[in-house]
C-alpha cells in the first residue's frame, strides 16, 4: 500500500487530521490498533475551546455540535463550602466554550470519513514505524493474519500515550517531562440535567467538579486517593460525597440518577520534546498529557493537527518545508501554556496530602485574591480560554489556509 500521510491512531487527533488533509487534497490512511466499536465507546472530555469550535465548523464538522452542544461563558469556583465566584471568559477575552462530548466528535469524524470513502484500517497488530528519519518512511503491521506494508511520505503519530509513535524516537533525542499527582479523579457520567455552569470546588474533603456533555448528560468528578477501588463507590455514596463538597444551594440543585459510566483516572502532567523526528510527527496524547482540571487535552490535540495539517498543506502546495520544520516548536509553545494553566488550577483547587498549615493558608489567600481581583480573573480567563493559533509565516493558497486566516483574524 502507498499513501502520502500515514496516520497512527483513529482517535479524535488522527481522524480530524485525516479529514483536514482530505479537504486540502492530501491522501492519508489511518491505522488503528483497536476496533471501531472500542474507539467509539471511550468516554473522554467534552469542553471545547473557541478555537476548537472554529476548526470543527470550518471543516464541515459543526452541524451536530451546534445543534446539540451547550455554549457557556466561563466557569465558577467555590471553596470551603462558601458561595463562589464566576470567571467570565466571554467578558474578559470575548470567547465562549462549547460543551460537546468527545464521543460525539468521534462519531462525527467517522461519519465524515465514511461519506468520503476514507481508509481506516482497524485492529492492526504489531505496528512498527520504519526508516522515519529518511525520505521513504513506512509503517509495517499485521491485519487479519496478513503482513501489511504502507509506504508514505510522512507519518503522524496520533496513537496516544501508550502508542508506538513516541517510542520510535531515539532515547538520545527524546526528552520527557513528567509530574505525577498524589491523587486521582473518580468520575461519573449520568443522564441527568447538569448545573448551568461548570463548577470547580475546593473543599476540606477534597476537590470536586460539576461539568456537562449535553443538556441531558452530566459529568461529575471527585478527588480520591490513588488506592481507591471503584467497587467501593456505589452511586448513592458518590452523590452523597459530591453534595458535601458544594455549598448548600448548589448541592440542592444537583440532579442525581443512575450512573451510566464510572471510572477512576490518575492525574499527571507529561510533555515529550521534540514532537518531530525525521518524517514522523507526534500529535495529541502521544506527545503530551495534562490533568483534566483545565479541560485542555482534546483542545491541544486539535491545535496540534491544525498546525500539522497547515504545514503539510504548505509542503504539498508550494514545496516549502518551513512550517514542517517549525511544527514542534510552534505546537510546544501552546502545549506548555496549557500545561502551566492545568498545573496552576490543579494546585489551586485540590487538597494535597501532607500539606502544611502554611500551604493551606497560601492556597486560601490565592483563592481570595482571584475572587477579589478583576485583573487576576482576566489573566486566568485568557489562559483558560486557550491561546489563539499562531499565524503561518509561509503563505499557502487561500483555500488551503482558510482556517488559519479565519482563526488568526479573530
Amino acid at each position: 500500500m502507498k499513501t502520502q500521510v500515514a496516520i497512527i491512531g483513529a482517535g479524535p487527533a488522527g481522524m480530524l487530521l485525516s479529514e483536514m488533509l482530505h479537504q486540502r487534497g492530501i491522501e492519508s490512511v489511518v491505522i488503528e490498533q483497536r476496533s471501531r466499536e472500542h474507539v467509539l465507546s471511550r468516554i473522554r472530555a467534552g469542553v471545547l475551546e473557541q478555537t476548537t469550535v472554529d476548526v470543527l465548523r470550518s471543516n464541515g464538522l459543526g452541524e451536530r455540535m451546534d445543534r446539540e452542544g451547550h455554549p457557556h461563558d466561563g466557569m465558577k469556583i467555590v471553596w470551603s463550602g462558601k458561595e463562589g465566584f464566576f470567571i467570565d471568559v466571554r467578558r474578559h477575552v470575548g470567547k465562549r466554550f462549547m460543551a460537546y462530548g468527545q464521543t460525539s466528535i468521534q462519531e462525527d469524524l467517522f461519519a465524515a470519513c465514511d461519506r468520503r470513502g476514507g481508509v481506516v484500517l482497524t485492529e492492526a497488530e504489531d505496528v512498527r514505524l520504519v526508516d522515519i528519519d529518511t525520505k521513504r518512511p513506512r509503517v509495517m503491521f499485521r491485519r487479519r493474519g496478513e503482513e501489511v506494508r504502507l509506504d508514505c511520505d510522512f507519518i503522524a503519530g496520533c496513537d496516544g500515550f501508550h502508542g508506538v509513535s513516541r517510542k520510535a524516537i531515539p532515547p538520545s533525542v527524546l526528552r520527557e517531562f513528567e509530574k505525577v499527582y498524589p491523587f486521582g479523579w473518580l468520575g461519573v457520567l449520568s443522564e441527568t440535567p447538569p448545573l448551568p455552569d461548570i463548577v470547580y470546588a475546593n473543599h476540606p474533603r477534597g476537590f470536586a467538579l460539576a461539568s456537562m456533555r449535553s443538556p441531558q448528560l452530566s459529568r461529575y468528578y471527585l478527588q480520591v486517593p490513588l488506592d481507591t477501588h471503584i467497587d467501593d463507590w456505589s452511586d448513592e455514596r458518590f452523590w452523597d460525597e459530591l453534595k458535601q463538597r458544594y455549598p448548600r444551594e448548589l448541592a440542592d440543585a444537583i440532579v442525581t440518577g443512575p450512573s451510566i459510566e464510572k471510572s477512576i483516572a490518575p492525574l499527571r502532567s507529561f510533555v515529550a520534546e521534540p514532537m518531530r523526528h525525521g518524517r514522523m510527527f507526534l500529535a495529541g496524547d502521544a506527545a503530551h498529557i495534562v490533568p483534566p482540571t483545565g479541560a485542555k487535552g482534546l483542545n491541544l490535540a486539535v491545535s496540534d493537527v491544525f498546525y500539522l495539517s497547515r504545514a503539510l498543506a504548505a509542503f504539498y502546495g508550494n514545496g516549502s518545508p518551513n512550517l514542517l520544520d517549525r511544527y514542534s516548536d510552534m505546537a510546544l509553545r501552546r502545549v506548555w501554556s496549557a500545561v502551566r494553566t492545568s498545573w496552576y488550577l490543579t494546585n489551586l483547587l485540590h487538597r494535597f496530602p501532607g500539606s502544611s498549615e502554611f500551604d493551606q493558608r497560601a492556597q486560601e489567600s490565592e483563592l481570595h485574591y482571584l475572587q477579589t481581583s478583576i485583573h487576576a480573573q482576566a489573566a486566568l480567563a485568557e489562559q483558560y480560554a486557550g491561546l489563539d493559533f499562531e499565524a503561518a509565516v509561509d503563505r499557502v493558497s487561500a483555500e488551503d489556509d482558510a482556517t488559519a486566516i479565519a482563526v488568526a483574524a479573530r
